[in-house]
């Protein structure tokens, strides 16, 4: 008997042992669980710094950032929808676009207004396949479950980015604190690329020439210019612009359109123009050594020296008033000028900052001589 005792004493403590064993083993195997979850988080958000550290456009980074989502985290549906605060765009999705408008427009369904207003997500679902998510107009097959994150940058809303899958209840179980973090990367790059997405939005076209403004060199052109490994960048000036403006402004600016014309007409499509500021342009010449262009830029600079300019077909159609304002006029029609270009080249490195280079030519051109025309390699 007492044996048995013993044997039944052994067993238990057996038990206990396991029991203390198996919840250890338990713990540990949601410990490493949840470090692979935190691993796997950690990683993505790297890959989405990686992206914002691109030269891609603001676009094509946001676009990647969503590819990312959807195959990571293995989501049939997502979209990112960006407000500026007039308009709703739709910056990713993998939806078919004929659904795109409603997507743009969830701001305006009641249950999302309310996510907007709380700054919490909202879960939707459906119990089976012959019903319809609230937002859904003609869409019975496509989804059945949806997520909705407003997205905000410092209490200011931006947007929203919604998920979504074909089956319903298929987010019930779901761990929601890994969508918030990746939330949370997504407000994140929004973030870092803002300063990117304002330069691209202040790029326009020139008045007089009708080239791109020096902000496409930091956006769309230098997608372009890193697609190699150097490139030299030339800046010019015309030297005697201030000469020509104080015979007429209106000169001046036929000078500067007619070099802006003659430049376009002799260097090739690959190669980027850009007026810069004032009297200052800039081409890159994408791919090439700086020590290399110079032949090519003295014969540019000597077409465009050789140029005549006057304002005579200017004032033809033009009602010329009393007497002594027609005499005036003559007289500037008949002045015949010749423009005088001041060059400076230098190399830039892909992955460098283009702006610097800039800078630097830029200062050699302020501090040259008003009279120096030439062409300068630093």
């Amino acid at each position: 008997m007492f044996a048995l005792v013993i044997v039944v004493i052994v067993l238990v403590f057996t038990v206990l042992t396991l029991g203390v064993y198996n919840l250890y083993l338990y713990k540990r195997i949601q410990s490493f669980q949840e470090q692979g979850k935190q691993i796997t988080s950690l990683k993505i958000l790297q890959d989405f710094m990686n992206i914002a550290g691109t030269d891609l456009s603001v676009d094509k980074k946001i676009k990647s950032i969503n590819d990312i989502i959807i195959d990571k985290y293995e989501i049939k549906y997502s979209t990112i929808v960006v407000f500026d605060g007039t308009d709703y765009t739709i910056k990713a999705s993998n939806v078919t676009q004929n659904h795109w408008e409603t997507l743009s427009k969830l701001h305006e369904v009641d249950v999302f207004k309310d996510s907007i207003e709380t700054a919490t997500p909202k879960y939707l679902t459906v119990n089976n396949d012959n019903e319809r998510l609230i937002y859904q107009d003609n869409e019975f097959a496509r989804a059945k479950s949806a997520i909705f994150f407003p997205l905000y940058i410092d209490n200011v809303y931006i947007g929203y980015w919604i998920i979504e899958s074909g089956r319903p209840h298929e987010f019930d179980n779901i761990d929601t604190a890994i969508f918030e973090i990746v939330k949370d990367n997504i407000i994140s790059v929004l973030n870092a690329v803002e300063y990117q997405k304002t330069l691209e939005n202040l790029v326009r076209k020139d008045l007089f020439t009708g080239l791109n403004s020096a902000e496409y060199l930091y956006g769309e052109g230098k997608q372009i210019i890193d697609q190699h490994a150097t490139s030299a960048i030339c800046m010019f000036r015309i030297s005697n612009i201030e000469e020509i403006n104080r015979i007429s402004r209106e000169l001046g600016n036929k000078v500067i359109t007619k070099i802006s014309q003659n430049i376009q007409e002799n260097i090739a499509d690959k190669y980027i123009f850009v007026r810069y500021m004032g009297p200052k342009f800039v081409i890159v010449f994408s791919g090439v050594e700086s020590k290399n262009v110079e032949d090519f830029i003295t014969q540019i600079k000597e077409s465009a020296e050789s140029l005549k300019i006057s304002l005579k077909e200017n004032f033809q159609t033009e009602d010329l008033g009393n007497k002594e304002k027609k005499k005036r006029r003559k007289k500037i029609e008949e002045i015949e000028v010749s423009p005088s270009l001041n060059f400076v080249v230098a190399t830039y490195y892909k992955g460098t900052g283009i702006e610097e280079v800039l800078k630097k030519l830029e200062k050699y051109l302020d501090e040259a001589s008003k009279n120096e025309s030439q062409i300068s390699n630093i």
